[in-house]
C-alpha cells in the first residue's frame, strides 16, 4: 500500500510529522490549508479510518499504525487552545 506521511503544525506552534497507510488523506486534508482543530481531528479521524479499512482490505487486518496516530492526533488536540487552527504544511509520498 502507498503510505504517506502529512506534516502539520499545531495552533501552539509545535510541528508533527503523522503517517497514513494510504493517500486518502490527500482526499480530506490539502497543504497549505489551516482547519479549525475540531474540524482537523474529524476530517484525520474519517481519513484515518478510511486507510485502516483498506488495510483491512487487503491484508486482513486494520492498521494498527494508523489508529496509534489517530489517537496521537486526538491526544495532541486536547492539549491546544480551544479556537485553534492546525495547519497542514506538507505531504511526503
Amino acid at each position: 500500500m502507498p503510505e504517506m506521511r502529512f506534516h502539520v503544525r499545531w495552533p501552539d506552534g509545535r510541528r508533527e510529522a503523522c503517517y497514513s497507510p494510504s493517500f486518502v488523506v490527500k482526499d480530506y486534508l490539502k497543504p497549505g490549508e489551516s482547519y479549525p482543530l475540531d474540524e482537523f481531528v474529524e476530517k484525520s479521524r474519517v481519513a484515518l479510518n478510511i486507510a485502516s479499512e483498506r488495510v483491512r482490505e487487503k491484508y486482513g487486518f486494520a492498521c494498527s499504525s494508523a489508529m496509534d496516530q489517530l489517537a496521537r492526533i486526538e491526544a495532541a488536540a486536547k492539549r491546544q487552545v480551544r479556537g485553534g487552527h492546525v495547519t497542514v504544511e506538507s505531504f511526503d509520498p
